[in-house]
């Protein structure tokens, strides 16, 4: 039904930029409504954590680590939501995932279907 597909993931010095994009694809002809949409990320032993996130009316939440450095954006026409990282740290290091709550129809008219997808996850590396 939906999917999440990311990039933007890679390897870079400290101090240095990456932005990261998650597109849903969906069946042609269906309609898809993109709630609560964001980043996690899951570095080597620990736990997933929020990264960022943000509503459909963009109120948007950050994990202190990243305040002041990260920004999330999203469009809702395109169901696309963004994370542009800068001054990257060594434990900014991890897999990255987007994550987002969606709402889709088949076809216009159908049931709807509540559900909450994850993507791939894409590897971002902080080292010198």
């Amino acid at each position: 039904q939906v999917q999440l597909v990311e990039s933007g993931g890679g390897l870079v010095q400290p101090g240095g930029s990456l932005r990261l994009s998650c597109t849903p694809s969906r069946t042609p002809g269906s309609i898809l409504i993109m709630n609560d949409m964001g980043w996690y990320r899951q570095a080597p032993g620990k736990e997933r954590e929020l990264v960022a996130s943000a509503t459909r009316d963009r109120s948007t939440i950050y994990a202190d680590s990243v305040k002041g450095r990260f920004t999330l954006s999203r469009d809702n026409a395109e169901n696309t939501v963004s994370l542009q990282m800068n001054r990257l740290k060594p434990e900014d290091t991890g897999v990255y995932y987007c994550n987002a709550d969606y709402i889709y129809y088949s076809y216009s008219g159908a049931e709807p279907i509540v559900g909450r997808v994850w993507g791939q996850g894409t590897q971002v590396t902080v080292s010198s």
